[in-house]
C-alpha cells in the first residue's frame, strides 16, 4: 500500500509564489515518474509539470518559466515552486506518483487573487 500526501497549497496574491511537496509512503520498491496534475472548477484536470527518476522535466506551456518540479529520491518527496502565480493558476492540484501503479494525493487547493 502507498500513500500520496500533498501540502503547502493555500491563498496568495497575484505575482506571489508557492511551494508545494508531496511525499509518498508506504510498500515502495522504485518511483519512476512524479507529476503534479491541477484541476480547476468546470475544467478536466491537466498534467503542469513531471520529472522522471533522472531528472528530466517537461512542463505545460502556460507554467514554463515560472514553476519549477524537483525531487528528492531519498525521501521520495516530490515540490513544484510556483512563482509569479496569476489567477489563471486557481486550482485543486494532485500529485502522482508511479510506482509500478498509478497512486495519487488527495490534492491541495491553490487560490491566486486578483
Amino acid at each position: 500500500q502507498v500513500q500520496v500526501v500533498e501540502s503547502g497549497g493555500g491563498l496568495v496574491q497575484a505575482g506571489g509564489s508557492l511551494r508545494l511537496s508531496c511525499a509518498a509512503s508506504g510498500v515502495i520498491f522504485s518511483i519512476n515518474h512524479m507529476a503534479w496534475y491541477r484541476q480547476a472548477p468546470g475544467k478536466q484536470r491537466e498534467l503542469v509539470a513531471v520529472i522522471t527518476r533522472s531528472g528530466m522535466t517537461n512542463y505545460v506551456d502556460s507554467v514554463k518559466g515560472r514553476f519549477t518540479i524537483s525531487r528528492d529520491n531519498a525521501k521520495n518527496t516530490v515540490y513544484l515552486q510556483m512563482n509569479s502565480l496569476k489567477p489563471d493558476d486557481t486550482a485543486v492540484y494532485y500529485c502522482k506518483v508511479l510506482a509500478g501503479a498509478e497512486y495519487w494525493g488527495q490534492g491541495t487547493q491553490v487560490t491566486v487573487s486578483s
